[in-house]
């Protein structure tokens, strides 16, 4: 399974892709309660966040990386704390980010059960 099928079928379900642009099958921007969301499905799969970006009226407002603040990017606490950070600034933002699902989940995202998955998006 690639990365990009395993996000779409167990982190960005039942979410909605506000990205109305010609990047909107590879770059997904979603509201801020579907963020938040997906941050708690991306750290039940142990998913790497590399960067989120915020944007407002579809201006880029705010970028903040793990390397910002020197965490692993498989870190919850900082996605955690730089979405909380960016929703308590200025709520009603619209969020994307980039992720890294590591070889090991891919190669097991088949033999998931699907009621763990099920679990997850609840």
């Amino acid at each position: 399974m690639e990365q990009t099928e395993f996000l779409e079928k167990n982190i960005f379900t039942d979410l909605k892709n506000l990205n109305d642009g010609p990047d909107k099958e590879t770059v997904h921007v979603f509201s801020e309660s579907d963020f938040e969301t997906l941050l708690q499905r991306v750290e039940h799969f142990g998913i790497g966040v590399y960067q989120i970006e915020t944007s407002l009226n579809g201006e880029v407002s705010a970028v903040a990386t793990h390397e910002d603040l020197k965490k692993k990017a498989t870190d919850p606490k900082w996605y955690n704390k730089a979405f909380l950070t960016f929703k308590t600034r200025n709520p009603g933002l619209s969020y994307a980010a980039t992720y890294k699902v590591s070889n090991k989940l891919l190669a097991k995202s088949d033999t998931l059960d699907s009621e763990e998955v099920e679990d997850v998006k609840e």
